[in-house]
């Protein structure tokens, strides 16, 4: 990992034990002092001027964009979605962005606080711990929920929180972020009016050339029908979702020809997916199973020398994505909150996969951390969406973007900038139910492009593509780390899925469902965790 366009950073705040420092800054890429004092270390790994600096007060932030001149954390980071220290004599505050793309995690540590924007190196302060309530997030869920990593001392900072120094102590404030604060009422803003603004918010990328993958879904549709339209120097790439139809690239070819713009097809080796899911699992510091698929576009990325215009947050912001009819329709919070938790979890599996005790203590870990993590939005007119972004589009889905793209190549992610955002949690869920809303404002940026064949909806018969994630690589791959898992936490796992692992690599054929592979990944990323530190032994809290 090059960390060219965003850096590296670590740090600490409080009472610094000097020895524990030194091994933080050693654990992870190299870095030079951005700012020393007896109460704040800031680290980076390239030069890191603070955004403000006038007597005794400082402001650093180290995320894609960047702030212009003094303010209060709570609007830099909605502002500009990025971490940041900010200094004066009365206070310190280390703060994430509003939403918390750009991961932010640190070390409790006596009376001192240890900070990076990397897991790894604090293992060298915090130890190696397992969080089984995060891995049965990652489990089930696909990503931990809340403050949650893999390691029970390291706790990742959410959005639009902050820790803080004052008068010696530390402390912690959580604001409402700026789309909680606003008052909750349908503003009726038409198709052509956010069209508008995302015509605005494609300004910030004028005279650069853009790379615009399309999906042959809305979003990237959408945005590369805008790129176009301004006139923008675009390419568009797509390649494999290994969701075994590759429905993306005759669809994405169909809209990159009506557009008039270079279209690539970046393709996917069978015999390189072992590499490329533990490269993927230890780059992503193992908080999901997603986006193994996505090493090799990734890569091709890197040499683009464009910035990349990333889909993120649409499908939540615009088309209800992962909301259900049940929690559209739900009456009570708890009936809302149970039917959203389920369209975020992966469904029930052909045959147990987690034994009766361990499927039980998951179930009702996730419910909490899930509550928990979901609490500030229980009322607000767009919880659902909210719901989701803070959860499924933060920890899981933005990975592709924050971790595998950046920081070695430039994203933007237009539908998250604060005017688009704001215009587009103000349409009520009731209007974007079943994609209306989204087909019209495809219709109203280009309505020959909106009404090729989509992803979102496919009416057509599907051609079946061999899948890379299963193939006999991936499965022979699987069957190893699965092994170490039964071996490691025997208690864990079914005794169903225990005689399916024993009957080698491809008895896992019978897998062949989406919900199957899904639970095979999350299973398979765990038993990998396991080996790459080392465990021979576990008991799950089920045991205890």
């Amino acid at each position: 990992m090059q960390f060219n366009v965003r850096p590296y950073v670590c740090g600490a705040l409080g009472r610094i034990d000097g020895a524990l420092l030194d091994r933080l800054t050693a654990a992870g890429p190299r870095v030079k002092p951005a700012l020393r004092t007896d109460e704040a270390a800031l680290f980076s790994s390239v030069p890191l001027p603070p955004y403000h600096r006038a007597g005794d007060e400082f402001a650093f932030a180290w995320g894609e964009r960047k702030p212009y001149g003094a303010a209060e954390w709570i609007s830099v980071a909605e502002t500009y979605e990025t971490p940041g220290l900010i200094g004066s004599p009365e206070k310190l505050v280390l703060h994430a962005g509003a939403l918390g793309l750009v991961d932010l995690y640190y070390v409790r540590h006596a009376d001192a606080v240890y900070f990076s924007s990397l897991i790894e190196p604090l293992l060298q302060i915090a130890g190696v711990e397992i969080d089984w309530q995060a891995w049965a997030s990652i489990i089930q869920v696909t990503f931990p929920l809340g403050e949650a990593t893999p390691y029970s001392r390291v706790k990742r900072l959410p959005g639009s929180s902050a820790i803080t120094l004052a008068g010696g102590r530390l402390g912690t404030e959580r604001r409402l972020p700026r789309w909680l604060r606003q008052e909750p009422y349908e503003a009726w803003t038409s198709a052509g009016e956010l069209l508008e603004i995302l015509h605005e918010v494609y300004k910030d990328y004028d005279g650069r050339p853009l790379l615009v993958p399309v999906s042959g879904g809305y979003d990237s549709r959408l945005l590369a029908s805008v790129a176009v339209a301004r006139g923008a120097d675009v390419e568009s790439w797509t390649t494999s979702p290994d969701d075994g139809t590759d429905t993306d690239i005759a669809f994405a070819r169909s809209i990159t020809r009506e557009l008039g713009i270079p279209h690539r097809v970046v393709t996917q080796d069978p015999a390189a997916y072992p590499g490329d899911a533990l490269e993927v699992a230890r780059r992503l510091e193992w908080l999901t199973p997603h986006h193994a698929w996505y090493a090799p576009f990734a890569k091709e990325v890197h040499q683009s020398g464009r910035i990349l215009i990333d889909g993120l947050a649409g499908g939540p912001l615009l088309k209800n994505f992962m909301v259900s009819g049940s929690a559209l329709q739900a009456r009570t919070q708890a009936e809302r909150s149970a039917a959203l938790l389920d369209s975020l979890s992966l469904g029930a599996p052909s045959m147990p996969f987690l034994s009766e005790a361990a499927a039980r203590w998951a179930g009702d870990s996730v419910r909490g951390s899930f509550a928990e993590s979901t609490s500030m939005f229980h009322g607000h007119r767009a919880e659902l969406p909210l719901s989701v972004l803070h959860t499924r589009t933060v920890r899981g889905i933005a990975r592709s973007a924050v971790n595998l793209v950046g920081p070695e190549a430039s994203f933007a992610a237009p539908f998250i900038h604060p005017a688009f955002f704001d215009a587009a949690l103000s349409v009520g869920v009731a209007r974007k139910d079943g994609g209306r809303f989204y087909r019209e404002l495809l219709h109203a940026s280009n309505p020959r492009v909106a009404a090729l064949p989509s992803t979102n909806v496919v009416k057509q018969p599907l051609r079946r593509v061999p899948l890379r994630s299963t193939a006999a690589p991936a499965r022979a791959y699987s069957h190893a780390h699965l092994t170490r898992l039964q071996r490691v936490v025997p208690g864990l796992l079914s005794d169903e899925l225990h005689a399916v692992i024993a009957a080698g690599p491809d008895a896992l054929t019978r897998f062949r469902g989406w919900n199957d592979r899904f639970w095979v990944r999350g299973l398979t990323l765990f038993g990998a965790w396991l080996g790459d530190f080392g465990f021979e032994s576990l008991d799950g809290p089920w045991e205890q």
